[in-house]
């Protein structure tokens, strides 16, 4: 068993190793402020890492971003493969700005080939933080984890007036509407949530309308 100043070593060690991180999470945030003002106005697109190409999520990531292009918005990613490619390729295919925000993984988060703006992360709150200052709509199609890690951040910092009321757009009914059924029936019905937190989120299927959302609400802040 070591003894007790071979342990302090090691937590001296730790603490050390932790002052040098600060370092690396304050560049991380500086070149997001630096490169991403010029973006505006930007929308960001989420969803699974995992959807191939010819998916039809992907189609659609693919579709909606070329449409927002075509409507003067920058399109935001995760940067990495599936509804993030797909995103980044409508939109840099359609002559836009096509960012990328990726964050290193052990596995499957690989950057694509369509971000023409590229920013890499290693940790996760910076690359956040850069998500919600930069964009003004969230638009969220079906993914796992890290989708939901993404989706509830937004929701929370608007619900608690840390940000705009910006749109939050769930994309596919069939796959968010027992997530907001248990939402409706549980957090609401023994309110730990509120009527106007509900408000909040958004789902619709119709890319046409989704833009018209987005272009709203962009009208109305100007």
């Amino acid at each position: 068993m070591p003894d007790k100043w071979e342990k302090q070593y090691v937590v001296d060690a730790i603490n050390a190793h932790d002052s040098w991180r600060m370092f690396r999470i304050m560049s991380e945030f500086v070149d997001g402020f630096e490169i991403l003002p010029d973006i505006a106005p930007a929308v960001s697109i989420f969803g699974s890492a995992r959807v191939k190409p010819g998916d039809d999520h992907y189609k659609f990531a693919e579709e909606l971003a070329s449409k927002l292009v075509g409507e003067g918005f920058s399109v935001v990613t995760g940067g990495g493969p599936g509804i993030m490619e797909a995103a980044n390729k409508g939109a840099a295919e359609s002559g836009g700005k096509s960012i990328g925000l990726n964050i290193e993984l052990p596995m499957e988060q690989d950057s694509n080939d369509y971000s023409n703006i590229e920013l890499n992360f290693r940790y996760f709150f910076c690359r956040k933080v850069m998500f919600v200052k930069y964009s003004m709509a969230y638009i969220v199609l079906p993914g796992g984890f890290g989708t939901l890690d993404e989706l509830f951040e937004a929701v929370t910092l608007i619900q608690t007036d840390k940000i705009k009321p910006f749109p939050v757009i769930l994309v596919g009914k069939d796959y968010w509407s027992g997530l907001l059924d248990w939402i409706k029936d549980k957090l609401l019905d023994e309110e730990k949530v509120s009527k106007d937190d509900m408000e909040i989120i958004k789902l619709e299927d119709d890319i046409d309308n989704i833009v018209k959302i987005v272009s709203d609400f962009w009208e109305i802040i100007l």
